[in-house]
């Protein structure tokens, strides 16, 4: 799997691409705690395992029970985030006071801002790992793989190419629609728009890809051979997701365009 470079490099590279486009709103505490999360985090219970470990194997089973309920995109924040979000919160006030790093605010990060970040880097931490580990056989890498068709050359199905190309009409039509010119909407609230948009039209889009999968008897290629439910699943969780948590701990009282911010 990943080791500490990519995780590290791959959240504090996404981190600076959100402290660039927010201008400071997502600051530089909030890039360290997501990225530490993103590369120590899960991986803290392989660090007990090897902590625990000794030439007598004393400690070993604590470590290995660490290691497999810690190393989990979604039990490594329901087991931890509590006590972290709290010690974060503590550690950004300190940093501030101690004129380490700064916020935009002026403020500490607060739990529930530290909260977020926790399970933002949890779930950036499993994009590379399912991807890159157990050579390319994981589990959640061989279900993505596993909605799509590798049988034989996949059938052309004509209610998916009418499916299909009603949803991408409708979502290309709709999205020009609400950002059309002279709308008199702020973008703020023309992206909130499209945001909903898009989720409409994807859990559309999933819905006709399982009920060609798994709810047809014999089940039938949704998109020619595309495994697109995984992908879109896949993508959905453990990219658009996270990104959204770390924006989402944006505190808006203190951004530069406040005035045309949604509330969180």
């Amino acid at each position: 799997m990943p080791g500490p470079g990519p995780h590290t490099m791959y959240a504090l590279g996404t981190g600076v691409g959100l402290m660039r486009v927010t201008r400071g709103a997502f600051s530089p505490q909030h890039c360290l705690f997501y990225a530490t999360n993103a590369f120590l985090g899960p991986d803290l219970g392989s660090f007990s395992e090897w902590l625990t470990s000794s030439a007598l194997g004393l400690g070993q089973g604590f470590g290995s029970l660490a290691m497999e309920f810690v190393h989990h995109p979604f039990y490594y924040p329901l087991l931890l985030g509590l006590p972290l979000a709290l010690f974060y919160s503590w550690l950004s006030g300190t940093l501030l006071r101690g004129g380490i790093l700064d916020t935009l605010s002026g403020v500490p990060l607060s739990r529930w801002q530290c909260l977020l970040l926790v399970c933002a880097g949890s779930l950036s931490h499993f994009f590379l790992d399912h991807l890159f580990e157990e050579n390319g056989h994981s589990s959640t890498y061989t279900w993505i793989l596993s909605t799509g068709w590798w049988k034989d050359e996949a059938p052309i199905n004509p209610d998916a190419v009418i499916v299909v190309g009603f949803l991408c009409t409708c979502l290309f039509g709709c999205f020009i629609y609400i950002n059309r010119v002279k709308h008199g909407s702020s973008i703020i609230t023309k992206s909130g728009q499209s945001m909903r948009l898009i989720l409409v039209i994807g859990s559309l889009y999933c819905l006709w890809c399982t009920s060609q999968i798994y709810w047809r008897d014999p089940p039938q290629p949704a998109i020619g051979e595309e495994a697109d439910l995984g992908v879109l699943i896949f993508l959905a969780v453990y990219f658009f997701l996270p990104h959204g948590l770390c924006i989402f701990s944006i505190n808006q009282k203190y951004h530069p365009d406040a005035s045309d911010q949604l509330p969180l």
